[in-house]
């Protein structure tokens, strides 16, 4: 049995040993070198760019670069093996999926944080104080769409619709879509599109009959340039907001964002440190650019995924069919 002495001295031994600990642990970052290759949703990028200035912070000598191509977009680089990390505002598709498999690109999947698709209105708009998905239907869908405010509701102004939206390479687009008009529904042609959400907000703080929607954190960024709309799902109208999002009562516009890393990429010191600081610090840089963490029990269980190099999808089934339902039911 240890004497009282020898047990103090341990234990004032212990802070050195882990101050030592840290100092090796920040000196191998120092010495990493590299380029991190990241591209994908402009609904992950604040995250993930976060993330990346962190990072290279403690990493100086390592380049990761984030683009903003989209979802649709990243995917496409990424089953092409061009980059490293894609990140997504969905999960992975069939066909991109069988395109990674074609190139011989092996993948991890990562949830990282929730997001609730916002739709927002300009400040000046004082008639609109909560939408419902088929008044949404109306203005989006390609057949016959509102053009004028009073085509959506007769009480409204008779003044012309800017629609603004991200671009069809985006994972907003392809969620927005299948939820006001489904999966095989068209959206209007006449849209203000871009892949880069804060153009999106420019275009409907600029405009006072405007309506658009991206992710819940361009709107925190930008609160006091745009009007929120509260959205009745079909149980009252409910306003996005970590707790809605996180529970899913902002139904049917809150969902998971991903990252997705090549295997082979994961590999390198470079890549593997940046995904383990990705996770460790997720949490708290999510919810400082305006999203919502996971819960700790979810964190934990992507966490473990990573470390055993979990492999492929978890939102495809046998038969490559999207599986549905909450993050704590499909991702194990």
């Amino acid at each position: 049995m240890k004497s009282i002495a020898s047990l103090a001295l341990s234990l004032l031994a212990l802070p050195i040993a882990l101050a030592a600990s840290m100092q090796s642990s920040d000196a191998d970052l120092r010495k990493l070198t590299g380029q991190i290759k990241v591209d994908g949703s402009s609904t992950v990028y604040p995250i993930t760019e976060a993330v990346a200035e962190d990072f290279q912070a403690e990493a100086p000598k390592t380049r990761p670069t984030v683009g903003i191509s989209g979802t649709g977009g990243g995917f496409k680089r990424f089953c092409a093996g061009e980059i490293d990390i894609s990140n997504a505002s969905r999960p992975i598709s069939k066909t991109e999926a069988d395109s990674a498999k074609t190139n011989k690109i092996e993948f991890i999947e990562l949830p990282i944080a929730f997001d609730g698709l916002t739709i927002v209105v300009n400040p000046a708009n004082t008639w609109v104080t909560q939408m419902n998905v088929d008044q949404l239907k109306k203005i989006f869908n390609a057949d016959s769409p509102a053009k004028k405010w009073s085509d959506v509701n007769p009480a409204w102004p008779s003044e012309t619709i800017k629609v603004f939206s991200p671009g069809t390479d985006s994972g907003s687009f392809d969620y927005f879509k299948e939820v006001t008009v489904g999966k095989d529904g068209k959206i209007r042609s006449d849209l203000s599109v871009s892949e880069d959400d804060n153009v999106l907000v420019t275009g409907v703080a600029g405009d006072k009959n405007a309506i658009g929607y991206f992710g819940f954190a361009y709107f925190a960024e930008n609160a006091s340039k745009l009007k929120l709309v509260p959205i009745d799902g079909g149980k009252g109208a409910i306003t996005p907001n970590g707790m809605t999002i996180e529970d899913g009562t902002y139904s049917p516009f809150s969902r998971p964002l991903f990252i997705y890393v090549n295997a082979k990429s994961a590999e390198r010191p470079e890549i593997a440190a940046f995904v383990n600081y990705y996770l460790a610090n997720t949490a708290k840089l999510s919810k400082q650019v305006g999203y919502t963490p996971l819960p700790a029990a979810m964190n934990d269980r992507v966490t473990t995924n990573w470390k055993s190099k979990k492999l492929g999808t978890q939102y495809l089934d046998a038969s490559g069919n999207q599986v549905q339902g909450s993050i704590a039911n499909v991702y194990k």
